[in-house]
């Protein structure tokens, strides 16, 4: 389960559909850095200017040696924006030793097994009739949908996130950019 938690590393925002963002480039940049389909999430996330704040929670939750798991996994993963939508001293809470448990909850509330890329969790979404849930690896669950041309998902606790940028393929799974932190129960 730790190298799971670690692919919750890589984040970049960019308000555009799913459909517009779906990559397909060998390298898209990703916070102003070259993303290889080749190297897995810490070789690539530690390059990226949007990912700080995740690299950081990453580390206070001492998960960044497990990112180099095969995986693979699907990745809901959070820009420094969206953490910046949480209330006042959230994440400065968060990543201090004696909350790891409740940080590690929460990484681990934004990554579902498999490689689901954005096809496969549209299909998903057609087949349940509009929405598809999925199980998290904290064992939560999530909720995602189509608004128009943009993947969205709810949290159980009724937030919404939408996906910025799908399909940023890694040697171990995939990762799809959201603008807010989803949380779990």
């Amino acid at each position: 389960m730790k190298f799971i938690l670690g692919l919750f590393v890589f984040a970049v925002g960019l308000s555009m559909p799913v459909s517009a963002q779906m990559m397909s480039d060998e390298n898209p940049m990703v916070g102003g850095a070259a993303m290889y389909r080749t190297k897995n999430i810490v070789e690539n996330a530690g390059n990226s200017k949007d990912h700080t704040t995740l690299v950081a929670a990453v580390k206070a939750a001492g998960l960044v040696e497990t990112l180099s798991g095969a995986g693979p996994f699907t990745v809901f993963a959070p820009t420094n924006a969206a953490f910046e939508k949480l209330p006042a001293g959230t994440v400065e809470t968060l990543v201090k030793p004696e909350n790891k448990a409740m940080l590690t909850r929460i990484l681990t509330y934004h990554v579902i097994a498999g490689n689901n890329d954005s096809k496969t969790i549209i299909k998903a979404i057609k087949a349940g009739g509009g929405k598809a849930e999925f199980k998290t690896v904290s064992g939560g669950t999530l909720t995602a949908m189509m608004e128009g041309k943009n993947l969205v998902l709810t949290d159980e606790k009724g937030g919404r996130s939408m996906v910025t940028i799908a399909d940023v393929r890694q040697s171990n799974g995939v990762i799809h950019v959201i603008d807010t932190v989803v949380i779990p129960n």
